[in-house]
């Protein structure tokens, strides 16, 4: 079969993809501050694009919930409020459980050692209140379930939930989890390395909802 002469697409599908990603990344740090006013033109400047891809990347990430756009009147950083942590992590939960209760048969030895070095990691990140490594080798924890489980539509339900979750991580840094995590942590790996796979996916639920609780209480505050 002849390679298809269709260059022009491939080109047009990786400028979309590059300006969703440089977008996409600025509104999860905080260069692109909630609220604030996405103008084509300047985001072209900014961006080197032309306003095509630059306007597929901006519809994308309104479905993603990062923009917000009224045609005719505004195109906008979503806001952050309560309700975005409210809403976000009982979905980020039932997949993690999921994820963790699908992941237990399959961890091995080579899974139960990353799990204990990434808690680690995370326990020596929060008592030096280093945030983004508290995230970092939080995420690396729970991957380790999400690597064994193996499974498409759990993956790609994490990508999708992704961007809000660093978006909620990274801004609300001051929010940091406590001695509660930490013991949760503890539980998700004693009853995952004892093949309790119910137990521990129990137990990932709990520790999702609880950083989700605390970044809510959080973002309330800060209304």
């Amino acid at each position: 079969m002849p390679v298809p002469q269709n260059r022009d697409a491939v080109d047009r599908h990786l400028l979309r993809d590059n300006a969703y990603t440089m977008l996409c990344a600025a509104i999860v740090d905080g260069t692109l501050a909630p609220g604030e006013a996405l103008n084509d033109g300047e985001l072209c400047t900014w961006l080197g694009l032309s306003r095509t891809p630059v306007r597929d990347a901006l519809g994308r990430l309104a479905e993603d919930g990062l923009v917000e756009i009224a045609p005719q009147r505004y195109t906008r950083v979503s806001g952050l409020t309560a309700r975005d942590a409210h809403d976000t992590f009982p979905l980020l939960a039932a997949v993690h459980a999921l994820a963790t209760e699908l992941g237990v048969p399959k961890l091995g030895r080579e899974g139960a050692e990353r799990l204990r070095a990434a808690n680690e990691a995370f326990v020596v990140a929060l008592t030096s209140r280093r945030a983004r490594a508290v995230y970092e080798a939080d995420d690396r924890f729970h991957q380790v379930f999400v690597d064994a489980a193996d499974n498409r539509e759990i993956e790609r339900s994490l990508r999708h939930l992704a961007p809000r979750l660093r978006r909620l991580e990274v801004l609300r840094t001051g929010a940091l989890p406590g001695r509660r995590s930490v013991a949760q942590h503890e539980a998700i790996l004693a009853r995952a390395t004892s093949a309790d796979a119910r137990g521990a996916a129990s137990a990932a639920r709990e520790n999702w909802l609880e950083l989700g609780g605390l970044i809510e209480r959080s973002l309330a505050k800060a209304v």
